[in-house]
């Protein structure tokens, strides 16, 4: 614990957190992020404008790409590729970082808080840095922010993993590419995952490590709803009509009132203001996670129907308190069954936080034996 608590500090270092730049225009105020003329009829992950920028205390190209929604539409979403200055013997690779966005406004996104020295997991993806790899970082909520909706996270990861590729100046249209996130990052992770086969199936995945996975909504919400973080439920339920407008028809006068309310905060918001609220209080139902229109909704955002053509890693505390080991475990199974080759570790130490750190190190250390070429021990 000592050690990966001093490795994480060194990284901070090495990826140079920088104080908050005033100076820097919110998403919403910044001309970058307006979708380019003509984007609909660009290809997924076509690079439609570019900047360089300070991300992380590194210089950095800031990108916006083409991608596609939760129902298949058009739209345009920002990522940001670092390239260390230190040397790679051979081809560098991409690690593709999803940190846990968990907010329902653009000044929580990473394209922002990297620029602003705010993004909380700087530390983590400067492990991937500190080894030399390229890591790219994505908006993968997407431009309505939409938190939970795991089919628009996936296609934007995957978009812009196109985009990092496509840049000559990168140097990385050969590169083995990893992906990795947890909690909310895991999310995104996993989604990309079991897209990539058929909405990128040219993209070359080494390998994917996801930790704390919310793999089922349905069963992260009932465990949550009425809890010390209930504010985070309901979030991704505003975050998710934001793709799926549909699940309005559940809301009450009071959850109108909610979803206006907290239509721009950030997970620690979130977290903080709505302690032990419980779902039912905003709608209409008695139960309303199993009203058709949200069992639908549900349903269309629950990893383990498609499988993974890439190696996975996932990890998971058994005492994970926000979002059930068995989440973790069925789709772990479900892929498996599928014929992904999954590895599965359980972590009887931790719980759902402090996993997000002490499991760190056997993410990347995951993906660096993916990226070396190293066989698979021990997977299904």
């Amino acid at each position: 614990m000592k050690r990966t608590a001093l490795l994480l500090a060194m990284v901070t270092v090495f990826a140079g957190a920088a104080p908050a730049q005033a100076a820097i225009p919110e998403p919403h105020d910044d001309a970058f992020y307006l979708p380019a003329p003509g984007y609909e009829s660009a290809a997924p992950g076509a690079v439609l404008k570019k900047r360089q920028v300070i991300a992380a205390g590194l210089p950095a190209t800031q990108f916006q790409v083409r991608s596609t929604d939760a129902k298949d539409r058009p739209v345009t979403v920002v990522s940001t590729l670092i390239v260390p200055p230190t040397p790679y013997w051979g081809q560098r690779p991409l690690l593709s970082y999803q940190p846990a966005t968990d907010s329902l406004g653009d000044q929580c996104d990473p394209s922002y808080t990297l620029r602003t020295g705010t993004e909380k997991e700087a530390a983590l993806l400067g492990l991937g840095l500190a080894k030399g790899w390229a890591v790219v970082v994505t908006d993968y909520q997407g431009p309505r922010d939409a938190y939970g909706a795991g089919r628009m996270e996936g296609h934007a990861v995957l978009d812009g993993i196109r985009g990092a590729i496509s840049l000559p100046e990168a140097g990385l249209a050969k590169a083995k590419i990893g992906m990795w996130g947890y909690s909310g990052g895991g999310l995104a992770t996993g989604w990309a995952a079991e897209l990539q086969p058929t909405y990128a199936p040219e993209l070359r995945i080494a390998g994917v490590a996801a930790g704390g996975t919310p793999a089922d909504l349905s069963l992260a919400a009932k465990t949550i709803d009425g809890g010390l973080f209930a504010g985070l439920g309901l979030g991704a339920i505003v975050g998710l009509m934001r793709e799926y407008p549909e699940l309005e028809s559940l809301l009450n006068d009071a959850g109108r009132a909610l979803q206006a309310e907290i239509g721009d905060m950030c997970v620690a918001e979130l977290a903080a203001r709505y302690p032990f609220r419980r779902i039912a209080q905003y709608t209409n139902s008695p139960d309303p996670l199993n009203e058709p229109v949200a069992k639908q909704v549900l349903a269309l955002n629950r990893m383990g129907t498609q499988a993974p053509t890439a190696p996975v890693y996932l990890y998971h505390s058994k005492f994970d308190e926000l979002i059930p080991w068995a989440a973790g475990d069925t789709v772990r199974r479900e892929w498996c069954a599928k014929g992904t080759r999954v590895s599965f570790h359980t972590d009887y130490l931790s719980e759902h936080n402090v996993l997000a750190v002490t499991g760190a190190p056997a993410a990347v250390g995951y993906l660096a034996a993916r990226f070396a070429g190293f066989p698979l021990v021990g997977a299904c």
